[in-house]
């Protein structure tokens, strides 16, 4: 006889078989996407995302209970979000363990009602939410669920196989609900993820033996806390104690309230952390006074995960450290100097303005590092950066507002869900969803401008920039009534595929002559790096015969897997 219901333990297991079933199917996901280029694709952004959280399950061992399982799902696959269907399928999670963590086994209503807040919370975090996506399969999961509560099923079994078998129903009309699935002869690749996931958990319900290890991670969280560490060891110490706890909400503490309280932390120490989540909120602030902080927060709820900790001496070990390690060491000398760079930085003022870029290149990223950007994200088409990322970098840059250049579709949901996260900076993101709408971006900020001017102008700017991408077809696939032969050439614009041929340079030509209009006045060219630059000068001769009456800029952006990446203006 099967479950009837699914308590923590059994919880943890079916997300652990649906993440390692992700994982083991994500190229095969990754196939499904509609355009045919050598990205970093929807299977892997989805399996990136479900990993993060995957690590944090694993580490709460057998013991975890339903409130700490779904701390562990929400807040480790928002971190870990990578991509569109990343985010997407982060804010699932959210919903879905939102609804169930107050509980300690789950029965068939509490799912439903949990499918249905998942959908709910994941459909309010897309700007403009398309049918025929990941979006409209959880849907139909969810209706069928709440279908199958209402018929009276009491089998658990039942339930969750139905719910499936609807869902792949679902996925199977994602085609007609999206001409362009049709045309390519694919379903929706998110949606495919998320069935993926699905029955990757079906199979622990059943209790089938899975292998349910999990790699560990390969970032660079560890090295990030340790660099937070040094410079702090390395400022001249203001506030003395470094001041973290947890509050467990037993009153409303609603945007008001949290503005409130943040400002009276602010009135007695600096580097403020304020996180709201749900019934809880994270504190961390360097005071003299931690007793102060104590006893206005406990005006909102019991106090939990205290930690005070004296920077004052860790300083004076550290540095003490430090200077007996350099000592007598000749290569510890450009060390040094980085670290009285790194000294100089921290103990320098906050700036009005900062800017954050994701960039590929290195002749990109010297284009926004010379146009003033303060941190480059190392990323774009071949690895869309996760939430954790955007907010590492958040962190390096020491600025009161930070403005956000996703420069890519697929990391501006990445990007919305850092600046909900983050609450000691206000952050701006900027939806540019190309290189060349990044650096328009950037070009127009005018510093003497308030945030809300600047941002207006950015918006507006980076409207009139047209771009054109050259790359080449991994697979066979018809788009936008063009055959695509593995191989071929590809010109791809802002709405689709622009051009495709077996010559690049004629590809790339036709690529410009499709983005020019009436007006055009500027062609930028940024050419790659499997680009010669005499190919790359003879293409920039070549498009100023064409369009004698253009300025046209070529420059080396040094991308790969992109021959070029073209602007019109």
């Amino acid at each position: 006889m099967s479950l009837q219901q699914i308590d923590a333990g059994m919880l943890s297991r079916m997300f652990l078989a649906g993440a390692k079933n992700l994982e083991s199917k994500k190229e095969w996901i990754n196939e499904l996407n509609v355009f045919p280029v050598p990205d970093g694709d929807t299977g892997t952004n989805m399996t990136m995302t479900i990993m993060s959280a995957a690590r944090e399950v694993l580490e709460l061992g057998d013991a975890a209970d339903m409130q700490g399982l779904c701390k562990a799902i929400s807040g480790g696959s928002l971190r870990g979000a990578r991509g569109n269907s990343g985010v997407i399928l982060s804010q699932l999670f959210r919903g879905f363990t939102r609804r169930i963590k107050e509980e300690e086994s789950l029965t068939i209503p509490v799912l439903a009602e949990a499918l249905d807040k998942a959908v709910e919370t994941a459909y309010k975090a897309v700007m403009k939410p398309k049918e025929g996506t990941i979006l409209t399969v959880a849907r139909g999961a969810a209706e069928k669920a709440q279908a199958l509560v209402e018929d009276g099923c009491s089998d658990m079994e039942t339930f969750l196989s139905t719910i499936i078998s609807h869902a792949e129903y679902v996925l199977s009309q994602t085609p007609e609900m999206l001409p362009v699935l049709k045309q390519a002869g694919v379903v929706d690749s998110g949606g495919q993820g998320l069935i993926t996931v699905l029955s990757g958990a079906f199979d622990a319900f059943l209790g089938k033996e899975l292998d349910l290890a999990i790699k560990p991670s390969g970032g660079t969280g560890s090295g990030k806390a340790s660099g937070q560490r040094q410079a702090e060891a390395q400022m001249e110490i203001k506030f003395g104690y470094c001041t973290e706890f947890i509050i467990m909400l037993n009153k409303t503490f609603n945007i008001k309230t949290e503005m409130d309280f943040k400002a009276y932390l602010e009135s007695i120490g600096d580097s403020i952390v304020c996180v709201a989540d749900d019934d809880v909120v994270k504190v961390h602030v360097h005071t003299n006074d931690p007793g102060l902080a104590i006893q206005k927060a406990l005006k909102y709820g019991a106090l939990s995960n205290m930690k005070i900790d004296n920077m004052r001496l860790e300083h004076q070990e550290k540095l003490f450290k430090m200077a007996e390690k350099e000592e007598g060491k000749a290569a510890g000398q450009e060390s040094g100097k980085a670290a009285q760079a790194a000294e100089a930085a921290a103990d320098a003022p906050p700036k009005d303005f900062g800017f954050i870029a994701v960039s590929v290149g290195e002749g990109i990223n010297e284009i926004f590092r010379s146009l003033g950007v303060d941190y480059i994200i190392e990323g774009g088409q071949t690895m869309n950066p996760s939430t954790a990322d955007i907010l590492d970098a958040v962190d390096k840059v020491n600025a009161k507002t930070i403005f956000i250049l996703p420069n890519n579709k697929n990391i501006i949901l990445a990007a919305n869900q850092a600046a909900e996260l983050t609450a000691e900076k206000d952050l701006f993101v900027i939806p540019t969803k190309t290189i060349p709408q990044g650096i328009t971006a950037v070009i127009n900020f005018v510093p003497e401008l308030s945030v809300e001017e600047n941002e207006a102008n950015m918006l507006a700017e980076i409207e009139h920039v047209c771009t054109g991408q050259v790359t080449y077809a991994v697979r066979d696939t018809v788009i936008d009534d063009k055959e695509i032969k593995k191989g071929d050439f590809m010109g791809i614009g802002d709405t689709g595929i622009l051009a495709v041929g077996g010559d690049m340079t004629a590809v790339a030509g036709d690529t410009v002559s499709k983005m020019m209009g009436p007006e055009s006045e500027l062609i930028s060219i940024y050419y790659g790096s499997d680009v010669k630059e005499e190919a790359a000068e003879a293409f920039r001769a070549q498009i100023a015969d064409r369009y004698p009456d253009c300025d046209i800029e070529l420059q080396y952006g040094g991308q790969p897997i992109y021959y070029y990446v073209m602007s019109v203006e």
